[in-house]
């Protein structure tokens, strides 16, 4: 069994058992009919993975890990806003008839910041710092900018990064103030998993661990079949993930990875998705 797969089966699991209802509450989310999209939720879900020992794809359905690659590449390399630039269809729900999605995500990564150094962006910032000074303890990433969410069409669900170095290995804290457990929990693990990984080639390091931080980790209403039905199978064990060796961050794509014997189950559920 992979690692992800332990973990996804434990969190869906304890939502399932122990999670509380959101039907109180007037929620924003709805589904394309118009009904209010209600979950069962636990707050503060913590995860931990071991990138040296395996890289957390899902098997119980396939995660398009090239295709979440692509996103976080997106967002921390092209630092883009513009959902025309995506192979995936994802965002357009978000965006605008121009495809921008405004102040939010890739944008961000985008904004000049004064430092000592001289005017950086935030990613060029980080790189930076691991390469010269990797005993800081600042290195983050974020694109929670609360004078810029108004025009952000979504305000961002991943939203920091917080990078240590510790013996010669790069580990991270990613924080989530909501998690889509069955849409998206994979997806953000292996994407933000690469972008580690990424980043620690890019600094002459080696990626350690991936620990991520969920505020409201939840399964929506017309979500609970589905998962119940997902965490009944039987996983396989983990593929290897092979990464080309690498040094300019900005010269990965999303082929620079590839997954042998990935080995999934079948899955055929349509998914709908609260918007």
């Amino acid at each position: 069994m992979s690692k992800a797969d332990e973990i996804f089966i434990q969190n869906c699991r304890d939502i399932l058992e122990n999670g509380v209802s959101d039907e109180e509450f007037a929620v924003r989310p709805h589904w394309e009919d118009g009904t209010p999209a209600h979950t069962i939720k636990r707050f503060a879900v913590v995860n931990r993975y071991d990138l040296s020992e395996e890289f957390p794809l899902l098997t119980l359905r396939r995660t398009f890990y090239r295709s979440a690659i692509e996103e976080i590449l997106w967002i921390y390399q092209k630092k883009s806003n513009n959902v025309k630039e995506l192979s995936t269809h994802i965002w357009d729900a978000w965006a605008d008839e121009n495809g921008s999605i405004g102040k939010a995500y890739g944008y961000q990564m985008s904004v000049k910041h004064k430092y000592p150094q001289g005017e950086m962006d935030q990613v060029d910032k980080a790189i930076y710092d691991l390469k010269n000074d990797p005993a800081s303890r600042r290195i983050l990433l974020t694109m929670y900018i609360p004078h810029d969410l108004h025009e952000m069409a979504l305000a961002p669900c991943a939203y920091s990064l917080t990078l240590n170095v510790s013996k010669g290995k790069l580990n991270a804290i990613l924080n989530q103030r909501s998690q889509d457990m069955l849409t998206a929990s994979n997806w953000n693990v292996c994407q933000y998993s690469a972008l580690v990984i990424m980043l620690a080639k890019t600094a002459g390091l080696e990626a350690g661990e991936l620990v991520h931080v969920i505020a409201d980790a939840h399964i929506y209403d017309r979500h609970i079949d589905i998962v119940k039905r997902l965490i009944e199978k039987e996983p396989y064990p983990a593929p290897k993930m092979n990464v080309e060796d690498i040094t300019d961050f900005y010269k990965f794509t999303k082929n620079s990875f590839t997954a042998e014997n990935y080995k999934f189950h079948d899955f055929t559920d349509k998914i709908p998705v609260a918007i």
